[in-house]
């Protein structure tokens, strides 16, 4: 971007022609959008919610009214339940002329702490000690609401309502009084502009008062796996859930007995109150098409200034890169400086790269030709000190000379063997295995095997690749192994065999195994020399020796590394 600067291209740099295109994109995101759209969105949230609430509240006026009278006529009649407790009778005429003057409540009535209920509106006495309401007002000591299928006095389905009678600050009782349905029923309702799918109050306990539709319809719609207990001691509150058949619905819940009775109404999903008007969604899609042609602009100018000059230039690197091939032509003159810069100096790096592999090809070239040249001559001379000792085998006049010789000269034609497969193949670094050892023990066996024998041979070496430091030990140690073979190997039998392997057992792990068949009586004795040289060219190839012997059967087994990358060297 600098030499943009420092050259005097300014209208071409890439970095002024990016910012003036972006600056002219992200500038109505940055002033509209930001700012009204959060606003918009929680004005329009809260209004929804609030207009839900609403109508909950509406649609619960008949409960609110009933309950609260309820709750507040019991409030004052436990105070005046204290100053007749005594006297059953006075208390049972207090609590009927009130019942007579005021609602039409079912029943009115004072319930000691062990359950009896000695002052009531109807002048029954009874026990109550059994009642659930009874026993849960008992266990919390606080008002609250309970509905009863069939009350205790009035045998009549109805909602009970309590608070606690104290004597100081011991709780003595409750005062109780309960409404029949038909009283909450009675009560006149504002007309909605919209109803809801069910209408149900419930205690803080979670259980479910009243309900406008009945509960079959309104068990239906209560939320799924959400208990009403939940909402005990919250404000009022909106959400959404699955009803009990699945179906997602909208739900409101406020109180309409502070911590004591909630009212709760089910609205479907789409309901009017919750969805966006017209405006309020154009102000929500506003950002999205805002950021969608801030895009669009941005993506257009940096596809026309950089991105498809970039792709052209990396089309050229990578054909340069498969074929060593240089760009025909070039960038479009309008390119900007940077991308022009870069293009010139990848023409002149390609340029560069292709005078230094030619000079490198010519250099390998002529120091493999060295290399094999080398390996030619040393097999030469190899097979030039092989021929003076075969003329000095002819001119030994001893056994014993003519077989160390013999075994010297073995050992000289086994290295001249792996320098001739050397540089033979073009890999200087490799050297397939199955070629080498099936020449060289080609050659022992030709010379090694009368022509009368009966020998059995069978050879089998599997196509292996073995670093070139490892052809020699392994050529040599190949070469011990069946000449000590053939010197025990009973060749006039008819059954005598001799077997030589190679096998790749894992990865990197490879086993030469060399068996034949022994004669009987007592074996010639030697010098240890050929066990001695396995043993060392064994450690140099990093492996180890296993020979397993019987009566009639001799097997040596070398399992040694085939790294593929270079290995560490055993000094032996």
């Amino acid at each position: 971007m600098t030499s943009g600067f420092v050259s005097g291209g300014l209208l071409k740099g890439l970095a002024v022609r990016v910012l003036f295109f972006l600056s002219l994109a992200l500038m109505p995101i940055g002033l509209i959008a930001i700012v009204q759209t959060w606003e918009i969105s929680k004005q329009n949230q809260t209004s929804a919610e609030l207009s839900l609430l609403a109508v909950t509240e509406q649609a619960s006026s008949a409960e609110r009214r009933v309950l609260q009278e309820a709750f507040g006529a019991a409030d004052a009649l436990s105070a005046m339940v204290r100053l007749f407790v005594d006297d059953p009778a006075e208390c049972s005429e207090v609590l009927r002329q009130y019942r007579n003057e005021t609602r039409n409540y079912e029943v009115i009535g004072f319930v000691w702490m062990d359950g009896r209920m000695e002052c009531s509106s109807s002048g029954d006495v009874g026990d109550l000690s059994d009642r659930a309401w009874f026993r849960a007002a008992k266990e919390n000591g606080t008002r609250g609401a309970s509905s009863i299928d069939v009350g205790a006095v009035s045998g009549k389905a109805v909602t009970v309502v309590h608070v606690p009678v104290e004597n100081g600050e011991e709780l003595v009782g409750f005062l109780a009084i309960s409404i029949s349905e038909s009283l909450i029923q009675a009560e006149e309702e504002p007309r909605l502009s919209l109803t809801p799918l069910a209408m149900v109050t419930f205690n803080a306990e979670g259980d479910v008062l009243t309900s406008e539709r009945g509960m079959d319809v309104s068990g239906v719609e209560m939320p799924q796996n959400i208990a009403l207990s939940v909402f005990a001691g919250t404000e009022s509150k909106v959400f959404f859930a699955e009803n009990s058949d699945g179906v997602n619905r909208a739900y409101a819940v406020l109180p309409i007995v502070p911590d004591t009775v909630y009212a709760m109404s089910v609205w479907p999903e789409d309901t009017p109150f919750l969805q966006m008007n017209l405006m309020t969604r154009l102000s929500t899609l506003l950002p999205v098409a805002m950021w969608a042609a801030s895009l669009i602009v941005a993506f257009w100018a940096l596809n026309r200034l950089a991105i498809s000059h970039i792709r052209k230039l990396g089309r050229q690197m990578r054909r340069f890169a498969l074929s060593r091939t240089l760009p025909r032509d070039t960038l479009a003159p309008s390119i900007p400086t940077e991308l022009a810069e870069m293009e010139t100096a990848f023409v002149a790096m390609a340029e560069s790269i292709l005078r230094d592999e030619a000079t490198l090809e010519d250099s390998l070239r002529e120091k493999n030709i060295l290399l094999k040249e080398v390996h030619h001559r040393v097999k030469n001379n190899l097979q030039l000190i092989s021929s003076i000792m075969n003329m000095q085998i002819r001119q030994a006049k001893t056994a014993d000379a003519r077989f160390v010789l013999r075994r010297l000269q073995e050992r000289i034609l086994s290295l001249a063997t792996v320098h001739k497969n050397l540089y033979q193949d073009d890999n200087l670094v490799r050297v397939d295995a199955k070629t080498l050892l099936n020449e060289v023990v080609g050659q022992l066996l030709k010379v090694g095997l009368g022509p009368k024998s009966h020998v059995e041979i069978t050879l089998d070496f599997e196509r292996i690749s073995i670093d070139a430091d490892d052809a020699a030990p392994l050529t040599l140690l190949t070469s011990e192994a069946i000449t000590n073979a053939l010197k025990y190997l009973p060749q006039s039998s008819p059954n005598a065999h001799l077997s030589a392997t190679l096998r790749q057992t894992d990865t990197e792990l490879a086993q030469l195994t060399v068996s034949n068949t022994i004669g009987e009586g007592a074996a010639e004795p030697g010098t240890g020399l050929g066990s001695r040289l396995i043993e060392a060219f064994a450690r140099q190839l990093n492996g180890h020796v296993e020979i397993e012997s019987d009566e009639t059967n001799y097997a040596l087994k070398v399992t040694f590394h085939v790294p593929k990358a270079a290995k560490q060297v055993y000094d032996y």
